[in-house]
């Protein structure tokens, strides 16, 4: 049965030369990770380990070095200047290959920390809205510290915990971390209503957080009986429940219910997930398996990137190969499900422009030696706001042809004369 104890006291438990991991995204414990920073003097050599951190990352702070490091396996933006510094370690994966990370023994979990629901009256708590690694690692780990929260909601699927299986427990009821839909750009909309374009009736949805996904959404009003099986829920994603275009009634696996691995996004979003059996939460070795997703028929991904070549190479996750911005998190794998669907396809939109309008996402040759997210044997539709090319299926001529179309103008000159130097042809 788990100790209460104040999170002073839980944190003194943290032994040294240990692995510490956090629960991802919106399941980080604010408490506890605050008084273990606090405490940082007793810990030598503690790693902590996490995916998307959603906190301030003092662990990464100078001060910390000999007591406290971080592995990250998915930049979040308050490791950015740490990485650039040196002071924290990134190890790549695809997020539903993580698990195995702590499974079969690559990063072994010593110490879990982890906000839950508070208990019911048999004893179980769930690790509400953010399943996806979290309950794995809950199940791999030498000792689990939670933060039992009345503000994480309730959860159906696999999220249930005992009280038994707990070693300590501190309660603190912290505000959940979230993000807030923000004001769509026209881009944003015209990039929008192109995806749009390309989802039927019936369709089954995967879509990315940010204003391309939510703009997308705001296109389907007209679309019926789609479902979902998405790494996320975002806001927009629960308008189109609550109007009835999103059913799950077409759907292969799962049927009438919304399949997801963990949720980030505003109090409505939370509040409506909460003891709602509708919403089912996975692993995300489950979820994010493209094996898993393909059994869904007309699965749709949509996801965002950073930039692409003429021959449809994407990058979504850094900007160069010592500037880490992200990670591959489930774009690939929600790429590669969405390819084995029958009927489905993937899709990748993005601005024109970077910095202002100064640099074409659509670049003509990546540098020697950036990280490829995606490869160009894997890349379905690029879509800008000038309109939608076609990777798929499609030669190297033609897809450099249509990718300089949707280019924004002021680079469409350059790209022809680097298409005719290549190709050998007028433009």
């Amino acid at each position: 049965m788990a100790q209460f104890v104040t999170a002073q006291e839980a944190v003194k438990h943290i032994p040294n030369g240990s692995r510490v991991v956090l629960a991802h995204s919106t399941g980080e414990p604010r408490t506890l990770v605050k008084a273990m920073v606090e405490n940082y003097e007793q810990y030598k050599d503690v790693e902590v380990c996490h995916m998307l951190g959603l906190g301030p990352y003092e662990y990464t702070n100078p001060e910390m070095k000999g007591h406290l490091w971080h592995n990250s396996l998915f930049m979040g933006p308050g490791g950015r200047k740490a990485f650039n510094e040196n002071r924290l370690d990134f190890t790549p994966g695809y997020f539903c290959d993580s698990i195995k990370f702590f499974r079969e023994g690559y990063l072994p979990v010593d110490v879990l920390m982890m906000t839950v629901s508070p208990p019911d009256k048999h004893g179980y708590v769930t690790c509400g809205i953010t399943c996806d690694f979290t309950m794995p690692a809950f199940e791999c780990a030498k000792m689990v510290i939670v933060q039992v929260n009345k503000n994480m909601p309730r959860t159906f699927g696999q999220t249930a915990i005992h009280l038994d299986d707990i070693d300590f427990a501190v309660e603190a009821d912290d505000p959940l971390y979230g993000s807030v839909p923000g004001e769509l750009t026209d881009i944003d909309r015209k990039i929008g209503e192109h995806c749009a374009s390309l989802i039927n009736d019936g369709a089954c949805l995967q879509l990315g957080i940010g204003g391309i996904p939510n703009a997308v959404l705001t296109y389907l009003t007209e679309k019926n009986d789609m479902g979902i099986h998405s790494e996320m829920l975002s806001d927009g994603i629960l308008q189109l429940i609550k109007a009835g275009n999103i059913n799950n009634s077409k759907k292969q696996i799962h049927v009438g219910k919304s399949a997801v691995t963990f949720l980030n996004g505003s109090q409505e979003l939370y509040d409506y997930v909460d003891d709602n059996p509708s919403v089912e939460f996975y692993p995300v070795d489950y979820i994010n398996d493209p094996y898993v997703i393909g059994k869904n028929d007309n699965m749709v991904s949509v996801n965002s990137a950073l930039s692409v070549d003429l021959m449809g190479q994407i990058v979504a996750d850094n900007l160069s190969a010592t500037r880490q911005i992200s990670g591959a998190g489930g774009f690939v794998d929600f790429v590669r499900g969405a390819t084995i669907s029958k009927g489905g396809i993937s899709i990748v939109a993005m601005p024109s422009t970077a910095a202002g309008g100064k640099a074409s996402r659509i670049e003509m040759m990546f540098d020697a030696g950036r990280p490829i997210t995606l490869t160009r044997f894997e890349s379905f539709y690029v879509v800008t706001e000038y309109g939608i090319a076609k990777m798929r299926g499609n030669s190297l001529r033609t897809r450099a042809r249509q990718l300089i179309e949707i280019a924004h103008p002021d680079f469409r000159d350059e790209m022809k004369e680097f298409y005719e130097k290549r190709f050998g042809e007028k433009y």
